[in-house]
């Protein structure tokens, strides 16, 4: 027997919408190149892209093909994912981060029919133009006096011309919630990258799960300023669970990445939640520092991307009174996999005790499923303890990537992430390396997450990295690798003392040394694969 309610279709389409007609006048504010403080509401947002399907109907795109983006956090950006995906075409994000011959694969892969890209990536593409032959065109996201000039791509068009003279009246398709909505590819760290094609459906269960109170636990009196970019991962949901909620949505563009103008933003719109990767957060931490400005309005921050350091969670409630939590997942999650809360009975808890679990990535949220098994599949229990290879799957879990032969799932339906981890009794998981990044001494597994929190905790790091390296004794032993901050000398010994009794004595790593610039991936992530090619033959000090 089934159940006799309604059966409507889960689409991005209802959420706009849904947005539109009841949280209208919530505003999105934006800085863009061409405009520094741009502001409107989602009623304009919405009514924007209407007239952008009724251009991307004259262009001639096709439902079921992709167009591509690249492009940062702002308004524009806002329309293209809500007036690309509601029309039954894919909105393809692109990372403009990426080495050429991945953007020239992915563009090429996706079979890109027109690309939408800020101005400043123009150049970017004019490097590949001759090696993208299905483009038909390129939208530059500006108004004519803002288009740039002498531009060797074919066929330029400006995006505000586009829409300008378009009807704001659009009949929306009805679409199957299976739907292809939006693509994204993973950075390819190994091979070429591998595109993860979201469905209508499952963006929408991302979506209600993502703004649970115990997720991004948002609500329409808050202020949103996501920072994780759009090009990432869907910019981790937050374009499609603010509009569900009515949040006010601050979008810093180009500047996302300067403390300055991240704290006017928070303080001049009152912005109460913000999403980013650790480097964002130490960057407005040091701002704030220097400056000594203060953010009363703002009450969280949600890091993910990277382990995030110690000193990042007790500065910004020491000294902010702002909680930063910590979330995990993966391109192939939609991204969300884990988020922190403390459960009811820790805030009983001491402020150490605390910390300890803050530093774990969190609780499974419900639509995901997870498990940690040991090199035979084997299940291995929740204590806290047994350390094993993530594995999920879910109602937003990738199950075959894009133009795949096969499916990316086992047997039985689980996704292994790559990742390796513990999980405690309360449901808490705690990354201890990626599987290819994992140090084994000995026959011992050492976490390198593990010995870079630690190391991020002395006072003269600004930032740290441990890779295995070869040890003719012990197989690997773990090599620490630091940029100071700026204007201090630390000791190299000292620094390997300040791991003495805050872990084993056999993890502590066999040297220090000391470097400019860590290698950072096109999603902000430390490369290990880059360090790990710099300190290739290295040798270790004789003591």
């Amino acid at each position: 027997m089934y159940g006799q309610m309604m059966n409507l279709p889960l689409t991005i389409t209802n959420i706009m919408q849904f947005a539109d007609k009841v949280y209208g006048g919530s505003e999105i504010v934006s800085v863009t190149a061409d405009n520094p403080y741009h502001r409107y509401t989602y009623a304009e947002a919405f009514r924007r892209a209407r007239k952008l399907a009724n251009a991307l109907e004259k262009l001639g795109i096709k439902r079921g093909e992709c167009v591509g983006t690249l492009a940062l956090n702002d308004y524009r950006h806002v329309e293209l994912y809500y007036g690309i995906s509601c029309l039954g075409m894919v909105c393809h994000t692109i990372n403009p981060r990426l080495f050429p011959e991945q953007l020239e694969y992915i563009i090429n892969h996706a079979e890109d029919q027109y690309l939408f890209v800020d101005v400043m990536f123009v150049p970017v593409l004019e490097k590949l133009a001759e090696k993208l032959p299905q483009v038909k065109g390129v939208v530059v996201l500006t108004d004519e006096a803002h288009m740039p000039e002498n531009s060797r791509l074919p066929n330029l068009i400006c995006y505000e011309s586009l829409i300008e003279d378009e009807d704001d009246e659009f009949e929306w398709p009805e679409l199957e919630e299976e739907t292809a909505c939006s693509l994204c590819y993973t950075s390819g760290t190994t091979g070429n990258p591998k595109g993860v094609l979201y469905s209508h459906r499952s963006t929408v269960l991302h979506c209600y799960g993502s703004a649970l109170p115990d997720s991004f636990g948002l609500s329409g009196r808050d202020v949103v300023m996501p920072i994780v970019p759009m090009f990432h991962v869907n910019g981790w949901g937050l374009v499609y669970s603010g509009p569900m909620v009515g949040a006010k949505l601050v979008m810093p563009g180009p500047k996302m990445g300067d403390g300055q103008t991240l704290c006017t933003l928070i303080n001049e719109e009152k912005v109460t939640v913000s999403a980013g990767v650790p480097t964002v957060w130490l960057a407005l931490l040091d701002y704030l520092e220097k400056s000594g400005h203060k953010v009363p309005s703002l009450q969280r921050l949600t890091t993910g991307g990277a382990a995030c350091p110690q000193p990042i969670f007790d500065k910004f409630r020491e000294h902010y009174n702002v909680d930063v939590q910590q979330a995990w997942g993966m391109t192939e999650m939609s991204p969300l996999g884990t988020y922190h809360t403390l459960k009811p009975h820790m805030d009983c808890w001491d402020e150490e005790e605390k910390t300890r679990v803050r530093l774990k990535q969190g609780r499974p949220v419900y639509g995901v499923d997870m498990k940690i098994v040991d090199e035979n599949d084997v299940a291995l229990p929740w204590d806290g303890k047994a350390s094993g290879a993530v594995k999920v799957r879910g109602l937003w879990v990738i199950q075959r990537y894009f133009k795949a032969d096969t499916d990316a799932c086992d047997a039985e339906g689980w996704f292994e992430t790559g990742d390796v981890a513990t999980i405690d009794a309360d449901g808490y998981m705690q990354i201890t390396d990626r599987t290819k990044d994992v140090i084994k001494s000995g026959g011992e597994w050492i976490s390198s997450i593990e010995l870079e929190n630690c190391a991020m905790t002395h006072p003269q790091v600004a930032e740290a990295a441990v890779i295995g390296i070869y040890h003719e004794k012990w197989t690997e032993r773990p090599l620490l690798v630091v940029v100071p901050k700026e204007g201090e000398s630390p000791d190299p010994a000292e620094l390997l003392a300040h791991f003495t009794g805050k872990v084993a004595r056999w993890w502590i790593p066999e040297a220090c040394e000391f470097v400019a610039e860590i290698p950072h991936t096109a999603t902000g992530k430390v490369s290990k694969k880059d360090l790990r090619a710099q300190f290739e033959g290295y040798t270790w000090p004789k003591v």
